[in-house]
């Protein structure tokens, strides 16, 4: 016999009508290909060359390439080339679409109205979208977090458009609206948000890699880009389930539950047959986004019940960010169609899999070459090892912001957990290339190998090159896959505007160094081939303890790493004080991606962002335990006492009484420890929040509360295993992980 609100939700999860969803249509009826409808609802600069006069997409390009601004009556050209689009789509409103740094975005509707007074005096409503309006608005600064740079009484705060990526339309039931990707910042200038750090580290990888590759012969490289492609895992329960259970509803993660029998030991959910009413989701959130212009690929069982995962095709690296922002919010509104409820953070049940996000990363120039794939010619296959060199570097001499960029109370749940990366930055290369890197150091000349796995470098001492000759490592939190480098370490809640930002000023630091060394070289009389080898060879040399090929989970490699040297951050207290040390970090005043004021607000938010977590997750916990699991376990414990005494009455004879009366002690022990470490939590919690300064008060928080949490679930979960199912009132992991 179950509880009777966890059968009623039980009967309700598995009663559940697949939703039926109607394709986009011709006029003869037929179901249009996805090509057909792709970017039906976005509008970006191809749709803005269609429309604008010619002299203002000249100047149109000019914003987006010199930075110079755009005359009024361009703007209010395209404001009215978007306004009339966004009507004939049945738009009523627009908002500027920003990214605060709460991690999340933000949106603040206006009609697209305006209103004039006739002859008579009367007000009279016209369709209209200014350009000043389009290109600018003034959202309040001082409601969101901003690290000291914005105050109370100090609210004023400007988003302004960002041209490179799509404006879209957000449809929801009643009506649509058109959202205008853009940047937040301050009255002072000062960024106030996610995307604009992420806007000048693209700028700096593009001005130093392109110097870079100028030095070493490619002089007609104009530019370089960043290319992002995002693996986005998440978690899918039944609406019904997810509104019993107050852990998941505030905190996005199970604080309580006991691990079912059955969880992924047969290692049969990950690419098994999809669920159909998930597969439905699925085909909905595709749909959805193929209209918003998201180029959604791939979609699959992850490894743990109930888990999936969404990839798309790589785009540049600002509007795959900015498209995954858009991801995350329609993955949890399209769940809810569908009855469902998408958990996006990074551990939302324990003793399985967490999700994350894995992070796809390349360089590519506007020739279309991928600086990350060796090539046909000598040269090019010089240049991909000294661009990898470059990463290796940045790496290697970066990697405590890296770990810092990652940081988040629910990423400190998953890292380690013998599911994901250690909190321990390391590349894994593959036995080719590291073969080749490990000669380059030496300066010794790779034997031939097959000519179907290598191409000749054609330069004296080089070794071949394996093009696609690696294996993949799902350990490493930094892995060569082939023609990019996969950042497995992001957790699936993040904005990747942050660790993305992070990588591209290391490796753009790296390019600018590499580039003064070289110079000297050249300068010194060296032939550029031989001075770009000798620097190869060096850096090898220098950054070879970030590289690993082994098992990143084991416990051999945490003591390796620690005598190579690197940092070791274990949680997100420990990692966000490197945004405190001036040595680690002075590089991103010098590329002007953060100033000083900037990252400072940025370490601040974030410390209290994660103070504000862990205890809103202690305080849950308190009050589930308290009326939630208390009240089961002191009627389980009346139960077994009231049957003992009954049996001593009657006289009952072993095994009856002596079984009945062990039960109770079972039970009445587990209660008291229950009781114990409720108290425990309760002084620990109390403690840690009268802490005034932020970082005293997180590691106060990671190191005691977190703790004495886990102590106080492990009674909990302990105390499932013996309440009555009929007593129990939270619906179990059995139940939500295995009934959709």
């Amino acid at each position: 016999m179950t509880s009777v609100s966890r059968l009623s939700a039980i009967e309700t999860s598995i009663n559940r009508e697949i939703r039926k969803i109607e394709r986009p249509k011709d006029s003869l009826g037929n179901a249009l290909p996805i090509s057909e409808y792709f970017g039906q609802y976005a509008f970006g600069l191809d749709q803005m060359k269609s429309k604008l006069s010619t002299e203002g997409f000249e100047q149109l390009m000019n914003l987006v390439k010199k930075g110079k601004s755009l005359p009024k009556e361009t703007a209010n050209e395209i404001a009215s080339i978007v306004k009339d689009w966004a009507l004939s789509h049945g738009a009523t409103h627009f908002c500027h679409y920003f990214q605060p740094m709460t991690g999340l975005t933000a949106e603040k509707h206006d009609a697209l109205i305006s209103t004039k007074i006739s002859e008579q005096g009367q007000t009279q409503v016209i369709d209209r979208l200014t350009g000043e309006a389009f290109l600018q608005q003034e959202p309040d600064a001082s409601s969101f977090p901003s690290g000291g740079m914005r105050s109370t009484f100090e609210a004023r705060g400007y988003t302004a458009w960002d041209p490179m990526s799509p404006v879209f339309i957000i449809e929801n039931t009643n009506g649509k609206t058109i959202c205008v990707p853009s940047a937040f910042i301050s009255y002072s200038g000062y960024a106030l948000d996610m995307k604009t750090p992420l806007l000048r580290s693209i700028q700096s990888v593009n001005e130093a890699a392109t110097s870079f590759l100028k030095l070493v012969g490619d002089v007609d490289v104009k530019s370089v880009d960043v290319s992002l492609g995002l693996e986005q895992e998440y978690f899918l329960i039944d609406r019904a389930f997810f509104s019993m259970r107050p852990d998941l509803v505030m905190t996005g993660r199970s604080l309580l539950g006991r691990a079912s029998t059955r969880g992924q030991q047969f290692e049969d959910h990950y690419f098994g047959s999809i669920p159909s009413r998930v597969l439905s989701f699925m085909q909905e959130l595709e749909q959805e986004a193929y209209r918003l212009g998201l180029p959604l690929k791939t979609r699959h069982n992850e490894v743990a019940p109930s888990q999936f995962e969404v990839a798309p095709i790589f785009e540049n690296a600002n509007v795959s960010t900015d498209h995954n922002t858009l991801l995350m919010d329609m993955l949890r509104k399209v769940a809810q169609r569908h009855k469902l409820v998408c958990l996006l953070h990074e551990k939302p049940f324990s003793g399985v899999n967490g999700s994350g996000k894995h992070c796809n990363w390349s360089l590519q120039t506007d020739r279309g070459d991928n600086l990350l794939e060796p090539g046909k010619t000598p040269h090019q296959n010089l240049r991909f090892l000294a661009v990898l060199s470059v990463i290796l570097k940045a790496v290697h001499e970066h990697a405590a912001l890296l770990r810092a960029g990652i940081a988040s109370p629910g990423n400190d749940h998953r890292l380690g957990a013998n599911e994901a990366p250690p909190a321990i930055m390391s590349i894994f290369l593959g036995d080719t290339l590291s073969k080749i890197c490990d000669r380059l150091e030496k300066g010794e000349v790779l034997e031939d190998s097959p000519a179907e796995t290598v191409i000749s470098l054609g330069v004296a001492h080089l070794p071949a090159v394996s093009k696609d000759n690696t294996d993949r490592n799902r350990t490493s939190p930094f892995a060569f896959t082939g023609n990019k480098f996969e950042f497995r370490a992001v957790g699936s809640s993040s904005n990747v505007a942050v660790p993305i930002m992070f990588l591209n000023a290391a490796v753009s630091a790296s390019f600018r160094d590499f580039s003064a060394q070289l110079k000297e070289l050249l300068d010194s009389g060296k032939a550029r081939d031989e001075a770009l080898l000798s620097l190869i060879q060096k850096s090898m040399k220098e950054a070879k303890a970030i590289r690993f090929e082994g098992n990143n989970y084991s416990e051999e490699w945490i003591a390796e790493a620690k005598k190579r040297g690197l940092p070791h951050l274990k949680n997100t207290p420990e990692a966000l004080q490197v945004l405190g040390d001036e040595k680690r970090v002075s590089f991103l005043h010098e590329l002007k991606i953060l100033n000083p004021q900037e990252l400072t607000a940025r370490h601040h938010v974030a410390l209290e962002r994660y103070n504000k977590q862990i205890e809103m997750e202690a305080a849950t916990l308190l009050e589930m335990v308290e009326t939630s699991i208390i009240p089961p376990a002191e009627a389980e414990l009346s139960r077994r006492s009231a049957l003992a005494e009954s049996l001593k009455a009657w006289g009952a004879k072993e095994p009856s009484f002596e079984g009945a009366k062990e039960r109770k002690e079972v039970l009445s022990k587990l209660y008291s420890e229950l009781l114990t470490q409720l108290a425990s939590l309760k002084k620990d919690l109390d403690s840690a929040s009268r802490m005034e300064d932020e970082e005293k008060r997180s590691l106060r928080l990671a190191d005691k509360v977190i703790p004495s949490m886990e102590a106080l679930r492990s009674v909990a979960d302990d105390l499932e295993a013996q309440v009555s199912d009929e007593l129990w009132p939270l619906p179990k992991y059995r139940e939500m992980l295995f009934l959709n």
